[in-house]
């Protein structure tokens, strides 16, 4: 089921991939109410603070989830999961974005915007919205990530 919500973020390193995704979910996920923290243009901007707008808007409002774009994806994730309640997966692919969400339940998304083509991200979005946790053991792990974030 797809989120009513989505707060999108990006750094300087992926800003033209933002402008590439935008609207492609307002044309292919219209049902999504997709709030766009920045940044606006390609002038330099440090991802933590990107990743920490996302991810305190997607805490405060439930059900919703949240995209974060830098050059490789790898440090706006890493900022994004010092948030407690944050579970952010970076996907390469199709499959990376499904486990994410059927193995993971992850609530943040990070895509590299100069590591990843469009068409491929527009799949890695269109993915995670459109999945769900998955049955079976998946949900005693999750639990045990949120007991990790106690420590």
């Amino acid at each position: 089921m797809a989120p009513k919500k989505l707060i999108v973020g990006c750094d300087h390193g992926a800003f033209a991939l933002k402008q590439a995704l935008l609207p492609y979910l307002a044309s292919a996920h219209a049902d999504v109410d997709v709030e766009d923290v920045g940044s606006y243009d390609d002038s330099r901007v440090d991802y933590p603070d990107i990743a920490a707008k996302v991810c305190t808007k997607v805490l405060a409002q439930e059900g919703s989830l949240g995209l974060v774009l830098c050059g490789t994806g790898i440090g706006i994730s890493i900022a994004a999961n010092k948030f407690n309640g944050i579970r952010c997966a970076l996907a390469h692919d199709h499959y990376t974005a499904l486990m994410s969400r059927e193995h993971n339940n992850a609530n943040v998304l990070s895509i590299g915007g100069r590591v990843t083509g469009i068409e491929v991200a527009k799949d890695i979005l269109t993915t995670f919205l459109t999945n769900d946790l998955a049955e079976g053991n998946h949900a005693g792990r999750i639990e045990k990530i949120h007991a990790l974030e106690q420590k």
